[in-house]
């Protein structure tokens, strides 16, 4: 007989109920096949004082059993185990305890060799030099937590927590019309905008919709790599054109639409991406007109387009657009805070119907609670007001982290101080490797990250992306100064190697 006495432990001090996890442990020894199908289980009364537990518990119990299908009940007879109960084959743990235990995968599938696996592993003492993102510290999260609550206590709330629509809420995307009309100079209506959970989302949307096998996209020869993934995702083929001081070359544009049937062209036109060079006025009528003339889609991604710091914001190719040709795509995230996940995606309504209806595919809904704050966020000017906030910031960050750059290490790196932006393109001498300089960086507690991504194209430019906006003015030295460090120790490695 199964000495249940002695091999039946409880966690008197555990939430979950003692017949749980009776049911839970007399689960597993019939899965492990210790307790075999038609073995009979011990009456309530007689369990209930092997184990030192009230008759209610194993009566519990044994209901769960019962309605999970594991045990039968005979009357007059006794409870059971269920007699025709498959042999659960499980492999076999080699002297490791359950804790241990790693879910193999048991069946095959599909491996993405194309996205990277974006995972940052912070240690502690460390600095990461990142691309250009804001200032978790900034955030206004007093005013968006309240705007929040007073959202959350409406009456009407209730009518929002169940499904709503792939479009987006109704009200968040009124507000996004008056404001990117207002601020962005576009001429829009409601059946335009198709809220995203941030420009990502939208860029995949419209490659799912523009691009199939061998479609022709034309990029920058250097772009925003999650861009590029994205596109080859897709298995378009993609088509590199020359970036110079002026951004995108147009003309090498009109070539390839001589040449070849081009499908869209991928532009980051107020800071490319990731050299934040600023497409010029010619060239943005240019391309608006090679679209209308060639028929292809201007997927136009305006990631920055609030910070600038030497005039203000240019209009976005889609303010000039009257043909219909241009998607635009932008978000609050870079803005406010990564962590809030809305963006929009502003095109033809019948671009935004069949955006909206592949939205649900993946993702059924935003969070119609949380577009209902930053609805009332925009709204109310906070976020205009937040925006004078951190530029200020952030263009004293800009000036200090390109002066101490400029001082400490000008003879080593090559840059110009963005008009805009949160972050800068630093070309580093040719007599060196950002490979060679990572690793010593490590040295330092400096971390470089991923530097081969801003050279998809295999140009050997040498150059990175640094930002700047995420550090305060003690942080911002401490990075040069490792930095600094960093260079030292690895021109002293190299002397010494001669």
């Amino acid at each position: 007989m199964f000495p249940f006495k002695t091999s039946i432990q409880f966690d008197r001090k555990s939430s979950q109920p003692l017949y749980l996890q009776l049911s839970n442990q007399i689960i597993q020894y019939i899965k492990n096949q210790t307790l075999i199908p038609n073995t009979k289980l011990p009456g309530s009364r007689v369990l209930a004082e092997q184990l030192n537990v009230h008759r209610k518990t194993i009566v519990a119990c044994y209901d769960e059993l019962l309605m999970q299908g594991w045990v039968e009940s005979i009357p007059k007879q006794g409870t059971f185990v269920l007699s025709n109960l498959p042999v659960l084959h499980q492999q076999k743990l080699d002297n490791s305890a359950v804790s241990d235990f790693k879910i193999q995968t048991g069946f095959s599938y599909y491996k993405n060799s194309i996205l990277s696996k974006k995972t940052i592993e912070k240690i502690d003492g460390f600095m990461f030099l990142n691309d250009g993102v804001s200032d978790s510290r900034l955030t206004p999260i007093d005013e968006i937590a309240r705007t929040y609550r007073r959202v959350s206590s409406k009456k009407n709330v209730f009518d929002h927590l169940s499904y709503g629509s792939t479009y987006g809420n109704d009200t968040l995307r009124t507000v996004l019309v008056d404001y990117l009309n207002t601020t962005r100079g576009l001429h829009i209506t409601k059946e335009n905008v198709l809220i995203t959970r941030g420009s990502q989302m939208g860029i995949w949307l419209s490659s799912q919709l523009l691009l199939k096998n061998n479609d022709i996209v034309v990029i920058g020869n250097t772009n925003y790599t999650s861009a590029d993934s994205t596109f080859l995702y897709q298995k378009a083929k993609i088509e590199r054109v020359l970036v110079d001081e002026n951004g995108m070359v147009t003309d090498d544009i009109e070539k390839l639409c001589k040449q070849k049937q081009i499908k869209a062209v991928y532009v980051t036109s107020h800071h490319h991406h990731p050299t934040t060079v600023t497409l010029s006025a010619k060239r943005r009528i240019y391309l608006l007109n090679l679209s209308r003339r060639y028929n292809f889609a201007i997927i136009e991604d305006d990631y920055d387009y609030d910070f600038n710091y030497n005039h203000a914001p240019i209009l976005p190719l889609a303010s000039h657009d009257t043909n219909g040709n241009v998607i635009y795509i932008g978000s609050v995230c870079k803005t406010v805070a990564p962590v809030f996940r809305i963006g929009y995606l502003i095109a033809s309504k019948e671009f935004v119907d069949e955006a909206s209806k592949l939205r649900g595919y993946i993702d059924r809904q935003g969070d119609a609670l949380l577009e209902l704050t930053f609805a009332s966020f925009i709204k109310s000017g906070d976020l205009d007001r937040h925006i004078r906030k951190v530029m200020k910031v952030y263009k004293q960050r800009r000036d200090l982290f390109c002066n101490l750059l400029k001082a400490q290490l000008g003879d080593l790196f090559e840059f110009e101080i963005p008009k805009g932006g949160m972050a800068i393109w630093v070309k580093l001498d040719s007599k060196y490797s950002w490979g060679n300089i990572s690793k010593v960086a490590k040295k330092h507690k400096l971390e470089i990250g991923d530097w081969q991504r801003y050279d998809s194209a295999k140009l050997k430019h040498n150059c990175i992306r640094i930002g700047f906006a995420t550090y305060n003015e003690e942080e911002i030295y401490e990075l040069i100064n490792r930095l600094k460090n960093t260079m030292d120790d690895f021109k002293t490695q190299i002397a010494t190697a001669y």
